[in-house]
């Protein structure tokens, strides 16, 4: 959640015009985390966080924006020789062999 917050500063908590105390860090990204787990939309989700729909749209496409440029170096690559090889142990002490294969058809 810092990650995020630290990468999107729309997340963190701040005061509107009013001067009044928005919405914390936890209820943008629990709401958008309901809506991508259990595929609803933000008319499902609105009473349980406590949010506008229209203001559910709005962390959800953030959070998501955030995700894929803070992880995607890390986690969205192709695998390294040394991935490669820990996924082949791992398949064949489980009796998975062809994995690699079914995973992104690399035969």
């Amino acid at each position: 959640m810092i990650a995020v917050c630290n990468h999107d500063s729309y997340l963190v908590q701040k005061n509107d015009a009013f001067g009044v105390m928005g919405l914390i860090p936890e209820q943008n990204i629990t709401s958008a985390l309901r809506m991508l787990a259990y595929e609803v939309s933000a008319d499902q989700v609105d009473e349980i966080a406590r949010m506008e729909k229209s203001t559910i749209l709005e962390p959800l496409m953030r959070f998501c924006g955030a995700m894929e440029s803070i992880y995607t170096a890390e986690y969205l690559r192709r695998p390294t020789e040394m991935d490669l090889q820990r996924l082949l142990t791992k398949s064949e002490m489980r009796s998975f062999p062809g994995m690699i294969g079914s995973i992104d058809c690399m035969h």
